[in-house]
């Protein structure tokens, strides 16, 4: 925020919204059954979930041209969830902070209807 103080005000206001919400503890709780539910889905692509938090990744099986997780991704968005491809065959999966269950589940199952096309 480089000291400017109008700058400074606004990163303690988002710091003060970070405890008054409880947000940290939300990202645990949120991340855990983001986890759960993905270790959950069968599919013959899907290699390994990991994450901390709500900051998590699907690792997708590497395919000959390299485009498995851009082609889910895309997938993905057409359903109206967005993650982000990265290093070739690797999901990530960043929701927001205040995310709720209803949502997490909605995702959740967003992924394993989308990973089920690749049987």
């Amino acid at each position: 925020y480089g000291g400017n103080p109008v700058a400074c005000k606004v990163a303690m206001a988002a710091l003060d919204v970070l405890k008054e919400e409880d947000l940290m503890n939300n990202a645990v709780k949120m991340g855990e059954k983001v986890r759960k539910g993905l270790e959950s889905i069968s599919s013959s692509v899907l290699e390994v979930v990991r994450g901390k938090g709500l900051l998590n990744a699907i690792v997708v099986k590497q395919d000959n041209k390299n485009t498995l997780a851009w082609d889910i991704c895309i997938k993905l968005m057409e359903q109206g969830l967005l993650a982000k491809p990265t290093h070739g065959n690797i999901i990530r999966l960043a929701p927001p902070l205040c995310i709720s269950e209803e949502q997490v589940d909605e995702a959740v199952e967003i992924i394993g209807n989308v990973l089920a096309e690749y049987k």
